[in-house]
């Protein structure tokens, strides 16, 4: 019963105003336990925030609850603890602190945080409060649940005064109108289920959990919630931390979420994989590549699908919604997405999700995992506006990393190369369930001793991003190699896309003997290579795309029809490149392309060449005779190719890179 002297007014669990609550999303997540007949005694919400959800499940099931940030673990500790508290005496001190007079000498709270969240007058009533608290706390006057109490209502007061939007990355350069800070009595409840309260990294936290249930709500972008709210953890902890910058914000390294970083895939994966339950429920909204670079999605759908779908049953259900954001966002009719997994013994690898209207989010074009020198990825949007807008039937030969084809959009796309080792790597990310391959990546990183800078930094490697990881990863690179080069077997693959990982500029290249010979390079399987292998295994299996083994000459044999197309990128006369060195390119193979060419311009079938007229100061005669021999149509395209073996003062010299079409 709230004391009379508060007006019958308290804080409830759900009023505060945080980034990604989930108050709205209960019918949703209520609606979905009850339409898959889950039943369960154990609810476990493991990015618990505020804990609404948890708080929502208490009613029906014991639960657990856990966050990195102590500010919301004391909320916790407030609204579900077991220790019993003295409401009436924590109302006497409620009624005490609300009293405040203004005569309260400086603190630390009034000297760091004055005239920027909060007036002056009100930063030192802060400061007087929870130290109050914490000197109650250490004389014994107040057991721990009755410490978070104080210690709750007095954040939950802050938050109906702060001179902000409602984080605090930053506070308004406004003139801050005086305003009453009152601390409320807690709306508790008596429970007959247990709460079990965590303050955990989830990723260690579920190693050593089973439940019924676990809902997962993990941040959904770049933006720390240890940044928005760094001053609720500030007084939380109560270390009074000296603090820099215009927000006024402490180290907060050691609360930093890995779901806010490039590794966020990778944390999720293994999340997933440790999980023990029955019933697994991920909430996550579609923000994709929209909005500000901060709040893009820094795990995509596909990523998630494919974890979870390694567990069991996928079903995803939608709830159109509002965004709250720190940052502005152009997108609208946002929806929020919660992926329900019905975990099964046999862990079921094929795609099982189903949605109505369902579209993964992946970038505009899609960058093969495979480097070639020469790679058309960065010329897609030049090139591609020259294709025709309908296709039965795309042709990328010489398709190399298939950078290509893999953005075609025809109703079926063959891709096309003599490099067999190539085709295989591209049919393995195709075939399998992306999960699946990361961890068998994963395996033969660990097995070998390579870095992982995307889980642990270059700093524990002794190294620094500019130069590079070779230094660490060159012994176990070449042990690697060897084994790829000398011991074939069901692995050979699996080692050759790892091998290209680590590779010098993660590129493709083999000696007379068929052996991989290229020296360890700077990067490794960092988030970005991680995020292109994902979205092309999501394109892959997506399309109507098929991967073969196969020369320029077997255009000769194939029935192809008016309505196909065909787009080819040669090795360049003017250039050597990687995947041209045994043999090479010559006169003569050029010059029987071209006849091959003539032979589809003759049956009406559309083509593209890619190719260079002039490079270095010298030019392509050949290719500028037939184009004109043949009326064939040209346009200029400006390359830049970073990694290719042109080196630097090819780079500065005249280039004309060209697309040559007959339509």
């Amino acid at each position: 019963m709230i004391d009379a002297c508060f007006g019958n007014k308290s804080f409830s669990i759900e009023q505060r105003r945080y980034l990604g609550s989930k108050t709205k999303l209960l019918p949703l997540i209520e609606d979905i336990l009850k339409k898959e007949d889950i039943k369960y005694n154990t609810f476990a919400d493991i990015f618990a925030g505020t804990g609404v959800v948890a708080n929502h499940f208490h009613d029906k099931a014991d639960i657990i609850v856990n966050d990195i940030l102590e500010s919301n673990r004391l909320s916790y500790l407030a609204f579900f603890g077991k220790e019993k508290i003295r409401e009436s005496l924590l109302f006497k001190y409620l009624k005490k602190y609300n009293s405040l007079d203004k005569k309260i000498e400086d603190n630390y709270f009034s000297k760091t945080f004055a005239n920027t969240y909060f007036d002056l007058n009100n930063s030192r009533r802060i400061g007087y409060i929870r130290g109050d608290i914490e000197r109650l706390y250490r004389q014994q006057k107040i057991n721990n649940r009755e410490r978070a109490y104080l210690i709750t209502s007095l954040i939950y007061a802050l938050d109906k005064i702060a001179n902000t939007v409602g984080h605090y990355d930053a506070y308004r350069k406004i003139k801050i109108e005086p305003k009453t800070l009152e601390l409320r009595a807690l709306a508790l409840k008596k429970r007959k289920h247990k709460a079990y309260i965590y303050n955990q990294d989830a990723n260690i936290l579920v190693k050593n959990l089973k439940a019924d249930v676990v809902y997962i709500d993990p941040p959904y972008n770049s933006r720390q919630y240890s940044d928005a709210y760094h001053l609720l953890e500030n007084i939380a902890s109560w270390k009074q931390e000296k603090v820099f910058g215009v927000a006024k914000k402490f180290n907060r390294n050691h609360i930093k979420s890995k779901y806010s970083l490039k590794s966020a895939g990778s944390a999720f994966s293994e999340l997933i994989n440790d999980i023990k339950a029955k019933f697994i429920l991920v909430s996550y909204n579609d923000m994709g590549t929209n909005g500000s670079t901060r709040s893009q999605s820094c795990i995509s759908d596909h990523e998630i699908l494919s974890a979870l779908e390694r567990k069991g049953k996928v079903t995803i259900y939608e709830k159109s919604f509002n965004q709250f954001t720190t940052g502005s966002s152009t997108k609208n009719d946002l929806k929020e997405r919660i992926f329900f997994c019905r975990v099964e013994q046999k862990k079921n690898i094929l795609p099982t999700a189903t949605i109505s209207e369902f579209n993964t989010h992946l970038p505009i074009f899609v960058k093969s995992p495979l480097n070639y020198t020469g790679g058309k990825h960065k010329l897609l949007p030049q090139i591609t506006k020259y294709f025709p807008k309908t296709i039965e039937t795309f042709y990328d030969v010489f398709c190399g990393g298939a950078n290509v084809g893999i953005n075609a959009m025809a109703n079926k796309i063959v891709c096309i190369d003599k490099n067999e080792k190539v085709i295989e790597l591209l049919k393995l990310i195709q075939r399998t369930n992306f999960e699946e391959l990361n961890q068998r990546l994963l395996d033969i990183v660990k097995k070998y001793g390579l870095s992982q800078s995307f889980m642990y930094g270059y700093d524990s490697y002794k190294c620094e991003s500019s130069s590079g990881l070779g230094g660490h990863n060159k012994e176990s690179f070449l042990n690697l190699r060897a084994t790829y080069n000398h011991e074939k077997s069901e692995l050979s693959v699996t080692y050759l896309l790892v091998l290209i990982i680590y590779s010098f500029n993660n590129q493709i290249r083999f000696n007379s003997r068929g052996h991989f010979n290229l020296p360890v390079g700077k990067r490794d399987y960092n988030g970005s290579s991680r995020r292109n292998l994902a979205n092309f295994n999501a394109l892959a299996t997506r399309k109507n795309i098929t991967f073969s083994t196969g020369d320029f000459k077997d255009l000769n044999k194939m029935l192809l029809s008016k309505n196909d197309f065909v787009y080819l990128d040669p090795p360049y006369l003017l250039g050597l490149a990687s995947y041209n060195e045994m043999g090479g390119w010559s006169l003569s193979q050029e010059l029987e392309l071209y006849k091959t060419l003539e032979n589809l311009n003759k049956q009406g079938i559309r083509f593209a060449l890619s190719n260079v007229l002039e490079h270095k100061g010298r030019k392509n005669i050949d290719l500028e005779r037939w184009i004109k021999k043949n009326n064939l149509r040209i346009h200029h395209i400006e390359h830049n190719y970073k990694n290719s073996n042109y080196q630097s003062s090819a780079r500065n010299s005249i280039t004309k890179e060209i697309l040559v079409t007959n339509y």
